[in-house]
Formats: structure tokens, sequence, C-alpha cells
């Protein structure tokens, strides 16, 4: 049976597998309650919302004909959650105490200090993983405002803003490779920028990208200054081995050299992780190593890391959850 003071599901995150399993929860009448997290600068900036705060225009999303803002997507994704009767904190989890029944999570009012403890029987994880920018003032600044800096091609590229545009992809991996061949369908150029001499993509993926005609490399170079006011116009280059700079005229600029799955809280938690660091999931469905522990989206995710597969994954967590605690007989 359940007991006083004690949640039955609380979840992590408010991307859309958050807000979905929220929604499912909800439904359910588990009475979940949601840790947004905070804001914060580390050093690239961290939003409540996930990676779709630092998106202007979502196409791919089933059910928008027209798009829809990113921040105002998962605005409606709340909304529908609290229609249910989710309950939403806006705090940090800093912590978790898997070995305890029920289990602690240590909260935080301003994403340092510990404010308090809740206890609950079952969490879902839904912290989602942030792409590893640059870290240069313009390049955030023009991200958050729609100034036509992404860390996602295939969620931003085909928009009417890159089209017949010449379009850079910093990065060298199988990731920058896929992304930039993705970006070949619709700009007029698109340049790979690597650091090094050579690119360390697999050689079919190298092939795949540099088979198009309207694909470049440029070797030895790294990005020091996003230039534009309200939109990018171009890039600041610096030569690696000469230390000679030059400019780039680009409409668009992806990032491309990975992301970090947001677990750092889950630290001696006693979740298991897969070699890349994201949560591991024991079998097709959100079940993690820990019976009652739960996750969904990026933070399981480093293949497809979209918001419509983090919601299909939040739907699934909220399910599994529900069956784990109706055969724990928690009510």
């Amino acid at each position: 049976m359940g007991q006083a003071g004690v949640e039955r599901v609380v979840i992590i995150g408010s991307g859309p597998a958050g807000w979905t399993a929220a929604i499912y929860a909800a439904r359910a009448q588990l009475h979940p309650v949601v840790y947004t997290g905070v804001p914060k600068q580390t050093p690239t900036i961290v939003l409540p919302g996930g990676q779709l705060m630092l998106t202007t225009e979502v196409e791919n999303y089933p059910g928008f004909p027209h798009g829809v803002m990113g921040p105002e997507m998962m605005g409606k994704f709340q909304e529908q959650a609290q229609r249910f009767g989710t309950r939403v904190v806006m705090e940090d989890i800093l912590r978790c105490d898997f070995s305890k029944r029920p289990f602690e999570l240590t909260v935080s009012a301003d994403g340092e200090n510990p404010s308090g403890v809740v206890k609950t029987h079952s969490v879902i994880i839904a912290t989602g993983a942030t792409a590893n920018w640059l870290g240069l003032p313009n390049e955030m600044r023009l991200a958050t405002k729609g100034g036509g800096v992404s860390a996602c091609a295939v969620c931003d590229g085909a928009l009417p803003a890159f089209r017949n545009q010449p379009l850079a992809v910093v990065g060298g991996g199988d990731t920058a490779m896929e992304e930039a061949t993705y970006l070949t369908k619709f700009g007029s150029e698109v340049y790979i920028i690597h650091r090094r001499d050579s690119l360390r993509a697999s050689k079919i993926m190298q092939k795949r990208f540099l088979d198009r005609p309207n694909a470049r490399v440029m070797y030895n170079k790294v990005v020091v200054d996003v230039l534009g006011e309200d939109h990018i116009t171009g890039l600041l280059l610096e030569d690696t081995v000469t230390k000679e700079r030059s400019t780039l005229e680009v409409r668009g600029l992806f990032i491309a050299i990975g992301h970090t799955p947001a677990t750092a809280f889950l630290k001696d938690s006693g979740v298991e992780f897969d070699p890349s660091g994201y949560v591991m999931l024991r079998s097709r469905g959100s079940a993690t190593n820990i019976p009652g522990v739960f996750a969904a989206g990026d933070v399981a995710d480093q293949n497809y890391r979209q918001a419509v597969t983090a919601a299909g994954m939040g739907c699934q967590a909220a399910l599994d959850c529900e069956r784990w605690l109706a055969a724990q007989d928690v009510h």
C-alpha cells in the first residue's frame, strides 16, 4: 500500500519524455510530480524543457502541420500534463539514493545547495542530454534567438532559412558526417570544419558525404567567432597550423561534436550506464537495473535524439511504472 508523505512516482526532467510520462501517469491516477530543473550555465545554457528550448521552429513533430516554436511546444506539453493533475516543482534533483525503500531524492531550489528530501516509490529519469557547444558567446546568443545556429541538423536543416544557402558543420566524426550529408539536400554548399588534418569518421560515412557535389571539407580549422547580429552571416576561422585567420560566409552553423547525457546527479546511485555514459535500459522497455527506476528520452538514447522518439519513450516509462507499482501493491 502507499505510505503517507511518499510519492507514487517522481519524474525528473521536463522535456518531451518527462511531460509525456507525466500525462500518462496523471491519467492513470498516479499523481505524478515533475521536477523540472532550474536554468543554469555550465558553461553553455541549460534550460528546463530541454533542447527544444533552444529550437525555434519544429516542423517534424506530428500534429503541427505548420510547425511550432520549440518553447511553445514544451509549454503545451506542460499544460496538458497539468490539466490531468500533474504537480510541477521548479527545482533540481541533486542526488538519488536508490538503496533505500522508498527512494530518497535530495532536492535543490538553486541547483547547487540541498533544500530538502523527497521520498518516492518509483522514479522516471527523463533529464535528456545536452549538446556539446563550442562555448563562443555569439554562438550561444544566436542559438537562443533562432539566429541560424543549431545542434541538430535533422531537426532544423530543412527550415526555409537554410535552403539554398551555404552551411557549415563543426565536427569530424560519424555524427558530423551524417548531419552534413543530410544538409547537402538543402544547402547550396555544405562545409565540414575540422580541427585536424584528417576526419575521424568511418570511411563509408566520409565517402557518403564527399560524393555529394556540394560537399566541402576545411581541414585544420577551428571556429573562433560566429559573425552576425540577428542571424549568422559567417564564421571567423583560425588555422590550427599557421594561426592565420579567415572568414567563411555561411547562413547556418550546425555543431556536431557530441552530446553529454544529464546524469551527474545519478553518480553513486547504482544506476548502470552504457559505455557512452547514457542510462542503460534492460530491454526494449524503460526499466533500468534498479526495480522501480525507469528512464526515457535522450538520457537513455544516443541514436535518435528526436522529440517524437523521446515522447514515445516517456509513454513507455509511464506504462512500465504503472504496472510495476501495481505489482508492488502501491495505490
